[in-house]
């Protein structure tokens, strides 16, 4: 079976496949920049699958590198208008895995950092049914009068930011955890310190442990 996404796609060896982990890239990034995560999680994780897709687009600025949607520039409307566009096309993704591999939803975590962590916020909330989580890195949400009007799911959160980061305001992970609370969404996050923007060695372990909890509770 071939994805509709072109995919780094690490296998557990013998262990039946119990869940996917599906991680998100940044703006510019690809799978291969974010599957460097699950060098780690996968000796924790023996009976899961994980699948690093690149975006479906050439990033505007970085052509050696993909992105989710256009951030490229100022016009709110065509944001939300690409971020809706990659939704559907990770919609279609995750139905793929579900098939390949005869999973649920709620045997699905999808992680994503920064634009990924943007895009990963609204498949948690527009999603037919909750995923098993989602973990959001150093993101926010793309626009709260947009997602407001289209949440049908109530998927955990767990949103982490470095309080140093100059690319993504960490003041964004309070707004987007306000909204989620206010939206009774169980949501958790942890600002971490003298960290930018990037994924932490503390990020990536706080990040497993929610994510191992929450499998192994499914």
């Amino acid at each position: 079976m071939t994805f509709c996404l072109n995919s780094i796609i690490l296998e557990p060896e013998k262990e039946k496949i119990e869940s996917a982990i599906i991680l998100l890239h940044g703006y510019g990034g690809d799978g291969k920049d974010i599957s460097v995560l699950s060098l780690n999680w996968k000796r924790h994780l023996p009976n899961t699958v994980f699948i690093c897709p690149d975006g479906y687009e050439k990033c505007q600025i970085n052509p050696a590198g993909f992105q989710w949607f256009d951030l490229n520039t100022e016009d709110l409307k065509t944001i939300i208008e690409g971020s809706k566009r990659a939704e559907k096309k990770l919609f279609d993704f995750i139905k793929e895995v579900k098939e390949k591999y005869d999973l649920k939803n709620s045997q699905i975590c999808i992680c994503g950092f920064s634009q990924g962590c943007m895009i990963s916020i609204n498949l948690g909330l527009t999603s037919t049914k909750p995923f098993n989580c989602i973990v959001g890195f150093s993101g926010k949400i793309i626009d709260k009068s947009d997602i407001q009007k289209r949440i049908i799911s109530k998927t955990k959160f767990l949103l982490i930011h470095g309080n140093d980061d100059d690319v993504v305001s960490p003041t964004n992970l309070l707004e987007a955890k306000d909204f989620l609370l206010r939206n009774n969404i169980e949501t958790t996050s942890h600002m971490i310190k003298d960290c930018g923007h990037h994924i932490s060695a503390e990020s990536s372990s706080l990040a497993l442990n929610f994510i191992k909890k929450n499998l192994h509770n499914y």
